[in-house]
C-alpha cells in the first residue's frame, strides 16, 4: 500500500512544480509587457511672445519744505497744478491724472531729535499719479520730464523714475494659442527623440502645463514685455 502511495505524493508534486513553472513564466511575459508599456519619454515645449504693454503706471512726486504751512500748501497747490499742465500738454486724459492728498510733517512736533538747528519747520510730499492705457504718451512724457525741472518742479527719482511701471493685462487672449504652440513644440522633441531611439510616439500619458510669466524684455525697454510658457508632456513609445 505504501508504493501507491509514494507514486501519489510523486506525481502530485510534479504537478506543483510545473504549476510554480509555469505561473513564473506567466508573470515574467507579464513584466516584459508591463515594461515595454511603461516606456515614456517627457519632454518641455517653450512659447514665448514679445508684447507691448498697455498700462502705464507713472507717479510724479516732489517735496517742498517751508516755516509758513500757508506758504507750503501753497506752493505744492501751484506745483500740482503744473504737473497737471505737462502732463495734458503730452496728451494725457485728464481721468488718468490723480492728485494724492500731501503728506506734512511738523518737525517741531516730533519728540525726539534737536530741534535748534532745523531750517524748515515743515516738510512735504506730494504726488501725482497717472493711470493711463496711453502708454506712448507717458513715455513721450517722460523724455520731456526736465521741462518740469525748469518751471521750479524738482522730482525726486524714486517718483519719476523708481517706481514708474509698464504692464500688460491681455495675458487671457494669449493663453490658448500659447499653450497650443508649447504643446507641438513638445510633441516635436518627443518625435524626434524617438526617431533616433528607433521607436515609435504614442499617446499622451500626462501633461502639465506651467506657470505664464511676464517680465520687461530687458532693463532699457520695460515698456516691452516677454511672455512665456513651459509645457511638460509625457508620451509612450512603442516599438
Amino acid at each position: 500500500m505504501n508504493e501507491p502511495i509514494s507514486r501519489s505524493l510523486v506525481v502530485h508534486g510534479a504537478s506543483i512544480l510545473l504549476g510554480f513553472i509555469a505561473l513564473g513564466w506567466l508573470l515574467g511575459n507579464y513584466a516584459v509587457r508591463v515594461k515595454k508599456f511603461d516606456r515614456t519619454v517627457v519632454v518641455k515645449g517653450l512659447s514665448e511672445r514679445e508684447v507691448p504693454a498697455d498700462v502705464a503706471v507713472w507717479p510724479l512726486t516732489f517735496q517742498e519744505a517751508s516755516n509758513d504751512l500757508g506758504a507750503l500748501f501753497g506752493s505744492l497747490q501751484k506745483k500740482n497744478s503744473l504737473i497737471t499742465e505737462f502732463l495734458a500738454g503730452h496728451g494725457i486724459e485728464k481721468d488718468a491724472i490723480t492728485v494724492g492728498a500731501p503728506a506734512v510733517t511738523d518737525r517741531f512736533a516730533q519728540s525726539y531729535g534737536d530741534t535748534n538747528n532745523i531750517a524748515y519747520r515743515y516738510t512735504a510730499t506730494s504726488t501725482v499719479t497717472v493711470f493711463t492705457n496711453d502708454v506712448e504718451a507717458v513715455r513721450k512724457a517722460m523724455r520731456d520730464v526736465i521741462s518740469l525741472g525748469r518751471k521750479g518742479v524738482a522730482l525726486s527719482g524714486e517718483g519719476y523714475q523708481g517706481q514708474m511701471q509698464f504692464e500688460f493685462t491681455g495675458l487671457s487672449k494669449l493663453k490658448p494659442e500659447m499653450v497650443e504652440e508649447a504643446t507641438k513644440n513638445a510633441r516635436a522633441v518627443a518625435e524626434k527623440f524617438a526617431e533616433d531611439s528607433g521607436s515609435r510616439l504614442g499617446r499622451i500619458r500626462s501633461a502639465q502645463q506651467g506657470q505664464f510669466s511676464i517680465e520687461n524684455r530687458d532693463s532699457t525697454t520695460p515698456h516691452i514685455k516677454k511672455v512665456r510658457v513651459v509645457s511638460t508632456v509625457e508620451y509612450h513609445l512603442a516599438d
